[in-house]
């Protein structure tokens, strides 16, 4: 294929991408739902089709919506698979698959050509074409719209119908993961023009059969769903509970059968019980931003002292009680595909931490430390930095935020709090969103024009061991220089019922990158195996 037009994701490793364009649609039908039952402990391989399903995630408001640009919160996104598609899925590694679009195509990795699947309709009995395409990408970069990704949204200069089933989407420069970001559940395809999303009308696996904000969810399987055999399920409540105990009483006195955001104090009681805990590798972290532009943070003697600061053993072992990997003051997890892991681990050091701070000045001026419930974790995280710095002789007094406005009124405006980050589909999304130099999300306002221009080199960068070794260095930069200090990534826990099968760990989110119930089935479901 060489001088032709690359298909989605080429960076060098053509066939295998190639191959997994081809293989994509079978995915889901073929390859999740076996390496599930194992992961989840069942003995049922083969799915089994019917039942009824109730799931409880860890919020519900009024604020719930409907409409994928709007999406804000992980049962936002989890409602968005039940009822929606894009045109890329991710899967378990975070890697892009077909989805509505059966191909994605570049030349040069700015123009990308999207070509349609036949024969796929909404819930209403539409048939899928291009305009749907072209109004659910455009409707993100108007601001009326108020889109959670318009940031994201603006790196799409022209987005084009050529074709009854085609899509000419040009950016403002190349960017060689753009299918990825097309797998953000907020960019799912909604029907041309629509702007009533009280009830959702989309392709996905379920049909909305009620949607009352703060309250309930409900759908019914699709018969028609474009990727089956999937669903397994015949219909599906959710529900939020933000209460902790009260979320774990339910499955525990078989109200729900699924609950997300599982307490690690409380798996040892769960597992006793019977009743099984997925484990995810997600790359979710809590990190304290230390503002280098205002206040203590101007000296870098201060920033490296907190590095130094930080126990992360502790932090893992103490707070996450095991369930959570190590960080190292870079974003990117562990098993991430472009982790560097030869980037030598900062260490726990309170006298290196002591010589830093004492340098800087600040060893008096006890600097607040701002936490809040809505970070995750952060509260407790800050108790063992504060232990932390009483061993290195400094003062780090705690300010605990309330969880509601603290995102407004706080994050990123006081000179050392406390964030939390979701996983994002691509290395440039996280670089970009939160790093370089002109991010939304910059919570420690970190500036270096090298790294900009290492973004750039990325995105136009065809070759895989090019590509890695920018990642790697802008990693490099990021621990050296970036005023964030990153203790851990999370394990997303998630609890279930022994009636439930299918589940599996994925990097992309909690179950399964929010998209769990395209896969799950139930061992005592009446229709038998499928």
């Amino acid at each position: 294929m060489r001088g032709g037009r690359a298909p989605y994701g080429t960076t060098g490793a053509l066939g295998r991408r190639q191959a997994l364009r081809l293989a994509g649609a079978g995915l889901v039908a073929a390859g999740l739902p076996a390496r599930a039952a194992r992961a989840a402990g069942g003995q049922d391989p083969q799915p089994r089709r019917g039942g009824h399903l109730n799931f409880a995630g860890l919020a519900a408001s009024t604020a719930d919506t409907l409409d994928p640009a709007r999406f804000a919160l992980a049962t936002d996104y989890i409602r968005g698979h039940m009822f929606y598609d894009g045109l890329v899925m991710l899967d378990a590694e975070m890697m892009p698959h077909p989805a509505l679009a059966e191909r994605i195509e570049s030349d040069d990795l700015q123009t990308w050509h999207i070509t349609l699947r036949r024969d796929v309709t909404f819930h209403d009995g539409a048939a899928l074409n291009a305009a749907d395409v072209v109004y659910s990408l455009a409707r993100h970069k108007d601001p009326a719209t108020g889109s959670q990704q318009r940031v994201i949204a603006q790196e799409m200069a022209d987005i084009k119908a050529v074709g009854p089933l085609e899509v000419r989407v040009t950016l403002h420069g190349p960017n060689a993961d753009f299918p990825s970001m097309l797998g953000i559940v907020s960019f799912s395809i909604v029907r041309d023009g629509t702007t009533d999303f009280s009830r959702a009308n989309g392709t996905g696996p379920f049909i909305c059969t009620e949607f009352t904000p703060g309250v309930r969810t409900s759908g019914r399987r699709n018969p028609d769903f474009w990727r089956g055999p999937a669903p397994w399920l015949d219909s599906v409540d959710m529900i939020g509970i933000s209460d902790d105990m009260s979320r774990h009483n339910a499955l525990l006195s078989n109200d729900v059968d699924i609950i997300a955001s599982v307490n690690p104090r409380l798996v040892r009681l769960l597992r006793a019980r019977g009743f099984g805990v997925m484990e995810s590798p997600v790359g979710t972290y809590t990190d304290l931003a230390i503002r280098l532009d205002e206040g203590p943070g101007r000296s870098q003697d201060f920033v490296t002292g907190m590095k130094y600061l930080f126990n992360r053993e502790q932090v893992r072992d103490s707070v996450f009680l095991g369930f959570a990997r190590l960080g190292n003051d870079q974003p990117i997890p562990p098993e991430h595909r472009y982790f560097a892991a030869d980037l030598p681990q900062r260490p726990f050091d309170p006298d290196r931490a002591r010589f830093y701070l004492k340098r800087s000045g600040m060893m008096e001026a006890g600097v607040p430390l701002v936490c809040s419930p809505a970070a995750l974790a952060s509260v407790d995280i800050a108790v063992v930095l504060q232990y932390a710095a009483q061993q290195a002789g400094m003062s780090l007094p705690i300010r605990r935020m309330p969880a509601d406005g603290y995102w407004t009124e706080y994050w990123m405006k006081t000179p050392m709090g406390f964030g939390n980050t979701n996983p994002r589909p691509s290395l440039d999304m996280t670089f970009a969103l939160n790093f370089a130099s002109g991010a939304p999300w910059n919570e420690s306002h970190w500036r270096d024009p090298r790294f900009d221009q290492l973004l750039l080199a990325a995105r136009s960068q065809r070759d895989e061991g090019a590509r890695r070794q920018i990642y790697h260095d802008m990693q490099v930069m990021i621990h050296d220089g970036a005023g964030i200090c990153l203790p851990a990534f999370t394990t997303s826990l998630d609890a279930f019922s022994p009636r439930v099968r299918g589940l599996a760990p994925s990097q992309a989110g909690q179950l399964m990158g929010y998209d769990f119930l395209s896969h799950v089935w139930l061992a005592d479901a009446p229709g038998g195996a499928a």
